[in-house]
Parts: structure tokens; sequence; C-alpha cells
């Protein structure tokens, strides 16, 4: 019982210690730590953490707001929802820095401009974080992520907010991430049909790293500029070629050029059933998912659930209500080309655009052959 008792204080005694800072010195130095954008889906948009030196206190480190557990139960049903948990982790910046050179991204160092007092208040609230309920997040891919995560604690401890987005306000955010995701074009094309309303309005928030990277070099506070020093740590190397061959917007023209071409009503019905299942996901996400980047999806105008009913109400020849599906799905298509008139992703749906119009005339022919063929037939 004794030697229980004994553990458990020399445990208490371990976490006070780990969360009680020792005071940096003058020579400490804290910086933002700017990582570009990769080549795989998670790391399209980049990466944003803060380095904190000290010689004389040998510390060099990086705090990571971007960790999350892939371990986690149920995860791709979390992120989808939006509850999935973030958290705040530290790792030795060589680790930090090796691990992105591996991945042949560009990292950037901005030193800060603070006070002693102003540098130990964010070592205090960093190391806090790692020992308290701050440590993890729910993650937000505009609100809340790695990025608006440091503008937080940095703005904390200027007490107001004065790291704010200086470029593209005036452009939606789907014009803004666009331009991360042209080497990857079904990875763009997905996140435009996923993505709703939201990424339609006005960029106002700062939650890209490239964006805070920007911001910083353009700041000041109290007549000071916030970046004294950057530094190139490393540069991408642009001769290394990543994008796969299949990747590419011809493919889906050749696909939906083929499906046109063959003028196949069975390819016509896989198409239709694919595109309405597809239209079945969005409202099922917009309604479960609490991300706000995925509500109000309009896609679904496009990618319609009653794409199935022409489908079933062809087979069956019920020329009532196939008449009325019709009339259903133009109206819809009719709308959603006024809303796609001045959207950043027009030139992405178009082709489907296209295909579903033909598609829809396709079907209005042949039902209407059909049926006087059958007239004919019974006179």
């Amino acid at each position: 019982m004794k030697t229980k008792i004994l553990l458990l204080f020399f445990m208490m005694i371990s976490l006070v210690s780990k969360s009680q800072n020792y005071p940096l010195s003058e020579q400490s130095k804290i910086s933002i730590i700017t990582c570009d954008k990769g080549d795989e889906l998670h790391s399209l948009f980049g990466h944003t953490g803060i380095r904190i030196q000290d010689p004389i206190r040998n510390i060099d480190t990086v705090f990571n707001f971007g960790m999350f557990d892939f371990n986690t139960p149920n995860f791709y049903l979390k992120f989808v929802k939006g509850d999935l948990q973030y958290y705040v982790d530290q790792a030795p910046f060589e680790h930090f820095l090796y691990a992105y050179r591996l991945e042949n991204r560009s990292v950037y160092e901005q030193e800060l401009t603070l006070s002693l007092e102003q540098k130990q208040q964010l070592f205090d609230q960093l190391t806090k974080s790692l020992y308290s309920d701050d440590k993890f997040y729910t993650y937000k891919f505009i609100d809340k992520n790695c990025t608006t995560m440091v503008v937080d604690h940095l703005n904390k401890i200027y007490k107001e907010d004065i790291i704010q987005k200086t470029d593209e306000k005036n452009s939606s955010y789907r014009k803004v991430l666009n331009p991360y995701m042209d080497n990857l074009y079904f990875e763009k094309l997905g996140i435009n049909i996923i993505f709703g309303y939201r990424t339609d309005e006005a960029a106002e928030q700062l939650f890209l790293p490239i964006e805070l990277f920007n911001s910083l070099q353009k700041t000041t506070f109290q007549g000071k500029k916030l970046v004294g020093k950057e530094i190139t740590h490393f540069t991408r190397d642009s001769s290394i070629k990543t994008q796969s061959w299949w990747n590419k917007s011809i493919l889906l023209y050749f696909i939906l050029g083929l499906l046109l071409l063959l003028r196949s009503k069975w390819f016509f019905y896989v198409y239709l059933t694919i595109a309405g299942l597809l239209g079945i996901f969005l409202l099922i996400v917009g309604f479960y998912s609490e991300h706000r980047e995925v509500l109000m999806n309009y896609n679904v105008l496009l990618f319609n659930p009653f794409l199935l009913f022409l489908i079933y109400f062809y087979r069956k020849k019920n020329k009532k209500w196939l008449e009325i599906t019709e009339k259903i799905l133009v109206f819809c298509l009719f709308t959603y080309l006024l809303l796609m008139l001045n959207k950043a992703h027009l030139n992405l749906m178009a082709p489907f655009i296209i295909t579903h119009i033909l598609i829809f005339v396709f079907f209005h022919r042949r039902f209407r052959k059909l049926l006087t063929t059958k007239k004919k037939y019974s006179t």
C-alpha cells in the first residue's frame, strides 16, 4: 500500500515539474515556421508551427497544432461529422525539419520581434497546453486548424487581434483554395463537389499557412515590424515530378465523351445512378456534418437524387411521373446554372452539366419515340 502511495506521489511530482517552465534567457528566439503544400491530400494546404529556441537552456523545439490519431475509434465518421479531436504536441526542430525535407516541402522561418516577457508568456501558454485540457481541440477546416490556433496564441500575447488577413479578402474561399490543387485534378473536383455555399463567401478568415506568412510580413505593432528576420531552411525541388499521368481533366473528358458517343441507355443508367447516389451522399453529409463548409450544398441540384426516379419511371414507361420527374430535373438544372454563373468551379462542373443536358434530351426523345410506336400498334 505504501509503495502505491509513493508511486502516485512521484507521478504527481513529475506532472507538476513538466507543467513548470524554465525561465527563458535573453538569447531566446520565437519564430513561426511555415511549411509549403505537399503532394498528398492531407498536406495540400501547408502547415504552421511555432519554434522556440534558447541556446542557454538547450531548447530548440517546435509546437505543432496539427496532430491527430488515425487510431481514433470511428476516425473517418468523426472527421466527416466535424468532431474529430486534433491536439498540440512538440518535437525537436531538427526532427521536424527532416520530416518536411523528406516530403520535399519548402520550410520558412519568421523570427518574431518579441520582448522577453512576451516570449516567456507565449512559451508558458504553449507548454501549459501540452498538459491541460487545452491540448485538444475540435478541428474545423476554415475556423479552427493549425494556423488559426497559432494566430490565437499570438494575438493573446499582444492582447489584441493585430494579426489579420492582409491579402485576397475579396476572393471566395473556393477561389483561394483551388490553385493549391492544380496538380491533383480529381481531388480538386471531389473537394469542389462536397463543398457548399460557405466556401463561396469572401475569404476574410485567416486560415492558410501561406496567408499567415504573408500577413506577418506586412503587420506592425507599436511601430515595429512583427518579423525581424526570415530564413529559408529548405526549398522544394521542382524537378521532382509527382503528378500522376491519369490525374488530369483529360481522363474525365475522355470518359464522358465516350459515354455520349456510345449513346447506350445502359451506360446512361450507370452514369445517372452514380450521380443520383452522389446526390444522396451530399444530402446525408449536409445533415450529418458539423463542418460549415459542406452545408447548403447546391451541387445536389446537379447530382440530383431524382435522377434515380428518372431511370425508374423510364423503365416502367410511366408517362405521367416521367414527365413530372423531367420537369423537376430541368428546373433544378436551370437553377444550378444560374447559381454557377459567378462561381470559381464552373469550369470543373461544366462537363457534367453538358453531359446531363445531352442525356436528358436522349431519354426524352427515346420515350417520346417509344410512346409514338405504341400508339401506332394500338391503332
